[in-house]
């Protein structure tokens, strides 16, 4: 009897430890299985530019993690599937083919490019990769063809500062200045050598306001750290200065039309997150 009551409490022990064995690997499949990930949104708006149209053809969005180490940041992804690209240290945002005249989106609009899902973490780079069909259109209606540099067949890389947190969205703004971007190189011919900047849409803050008369032709601009950061009134006069840091701004306003004098507004404070509104309507005086 002994013996046998022995033989049991061995085998209960046994049974006892083989289950909680079983039970610490589901537990670790199940970790392992929901790994904490968040979502990431890349949109697109850019600053004012005195043409009727500039067209660019977007072909990759990419995103890589802060520890995500590669060889040779330098290849190119153009032509490859998602699977290929994350092979290479990316993530993949959008990978598809689309032209955009980025004069549709100014005044804070913004033009969604794509999203994916990343684990959470710290994101430090983006890349934007762009196709050979860009194009240029005058208010005369002429188009002529945007050359981008062969140096740039990997995409253009910016630092960004995302991270992403669990069950969270990230909405990440490129800001495309197209009118720094298009460069004359005479003779008819123009290069596109984009001018680029990244924005946390909902980290950061903005400023509106009303500027009349529209006849004025204003142009709205405030500097931020090193960057101007400016746009035109819509043709109600209203305009939006957004990606802007938690700071005190002043902000000017030229008139393009010279029968009207330049103006300002100042000391405006934001805080973080915050769309801050002018109440009274600045209007341009004549000179």
């Amino acid at each position: 009897m002994e013996t046998l009551k022995a033989v049991t409490k061995a085998h209960t022990k046994f049974i006892t430890s083989l289950m909680l064995i079983v039970g610490l690997i589901f537990t670790a499949c199940d970790v392992s299985d929901n790994e904490g990930t968040g979502t990431m949104r890349v949109h697109l708006t850019d600053s004012p530019a005195d043409y009727a149209e500039v067209n660019i053809q977007i072909q990759q969005v990419l995103v890589k993690r802060i520890d995500n180490e590669t060889e040779d940041d330098t290849t190119s992804t153009e032509g490859m599937e998602d699977d290929d690209i994350e092979e290479s240290g990316w993530e993949v945002v959008y990978n598809g083919d689309m032209t955009v005249n980025l004069l549709d989106y100014q005044n804070g609009k913004t033009l969604e490019l794509g999203e994916t899902e990343l684990e959470a973490g710290h994101y430090e780079e983006i890349r934007l990769v762009l196709g050979d069909n860009n194009s240029l259109v005058m208010d005369g209606g002429e188009s002529f063809n945007l050359h981008t540099p062969s140096a740039q067949t990997s995409g253009f890389k910016l630092k960004v500062d995302a991270t992403i947190e669990e069950g969270e969205t990230y909405d990440l703004v490129i800001d495309f200045d197209a009118s720094q971007s298009v460069v004359v190189r005479g003779n008819g011919m123009f290069n596109l050598k984009p001018v680029l900047r990244t924005v946390d849409l909902y980290n950061t803050a903005s400023i509106s306001g009303v500027i009349t008369p529209v006849e004025a032709d204003a142009y709205v601009y405030t500097i931020a750290d090193e960057d101007t950061i400016g746009t035109t009134p819509d043709e109600e006069g209203v305009f939006t200065l957004f990606g802007l840091h938690e700071g005190s701004y002043d902000i000017w306003v030229e008139a393009s039309n010279e029968m009207y004098a330049d103006s300002s507004f100042t000391d405006i404070s934001v805080e973080e997150g915050e769309d801050f509104a002018i109440e009274d309507t600045l209007v341009l005086r004549m000179q």
